[in-house]
């Protein structure tokens, strides 16, 4: 069996070529695709099959998918240009004769409002109309979005947001990838529709009360009108239309639209998800010393 994994250049993509690594797959049973291959040349030297590819170039990704019996398609990170992209993945995967696609779409994307859906419901429209069996991996937010952001946050001793006390089912990228690679593993999976989340969903609020907790500093959450929210993040160098797609991700949370209850996530790992805690505990480790 060959699996294909796109962007495995990318930080979610190279963790699940690592999970179905740790999982026993044979190294030259899995494609590690990507646009910067110098990023995985490591894994090529482990054995793992390293192809280049981009979205925009469907020969590439008929090369890539060449033999494929199953696919990854990592969702891809050009806002406004991925429905196309992925287009080409889908119709480069028919071609190839590919058993199955497992697409990473986000949360709720039957019910959700959010402008960052959009893109990804027309692809499950595409999935569902190419006659390729496929799986919907449908994550939520990545804890990393927030942690990321922990020296800022403490820094300023806020949390920015437009949330209000709506609650969010993040997770840890890793968390994700397991998943992903067990979807993978699994036979009989076309049809399926994971929600994925973490078990915990916390508000905003919490989240910077957690990070005051491990930062030993005063840190609270500051709800901002979405509109101010977005001009705040174009100031921190975010383009303009990207910063309007986050606050109105925020307003999503708000309405409840990337909260999770189906247990799909910690189902798939055998294990619970990480902590909200344990992943602000950590980023707060890297810390400078006060």
């Amino acid at each position: 069996m060959t699996i294909v994994i796109t962007g495995a250049t990318g930080q979610l993509g190279r963790l699940v070529v690592e999970s179905l690594l740790d999982s026993g797959v044979p190294a030259e049973q899995i494609v590690a695709a990507g646009r910067t291959l110098d990023r995985i040349a490591d894994l090529g030297e482990r054995g793992v099959q390293v192809r280049s590819i981009d979205y925009s170039q469907p020969e590439s990704l008929r090369q890539a998918f060449a033999g494929a019996d199953k696919v990854l398609l990592v969702s891809g990170s050009e806002v406004g240009q991925r429905v196309e992209q992925h287009r080409n993945a889908v119709e480069a995967a028919k071609e190839a004769g590919v058993g199955l696609i497992a697409y990473t779409s986000i949360a709720n994307a039957d019910t959700t409002a959010m402008q960052l859906a959009a893109e990804h419901i027309a692809t499950e429209g595409i999935l569902r109309d190419s006659g390729v069996p496929f799986t919907l991996l449908r994550n939520g937010w990545y804890l990393e979005n927030y942690t990321g952001q922990l020296p800022l946050q403490v820094q300023h001793g806020a949390v920015l947001g437009s949330a209000g006390d709506g609650k969010v089912s993040a997770a840890a990228r890793a968390d994700y990838a397991a998943a992903a690679a067990a979807v993978l593993l699994l036979d009989e999976q076309a049809g399926k529709v994971y929600e994925l989340g973490g078990d915990d969903a916390f508000t905003l609020s919490e989240l910077a009360g957690e990070v005051s907790a491990a930062s030993g500093q005063p840190v609270t959450y500051k709800n901002l009108p979405a509109e101010e929210y977005a001009q705040v993040l174009v100031g921190a160098g975010l383009p303009e239309p990207y910063a309007a797609i986050l606050a109105d991700s925020d307003l999503g949370i708000a309405r409840g639209d990337l909260l999770v209850t189906s247990g799909d996530l910690s189902a798939l790992l055998g294990r619970p998800t990480t902590p909200l805690r344990e992943a602000v505990q950590a980023a707060a480790e890297s810390l400078p010393a006060r």
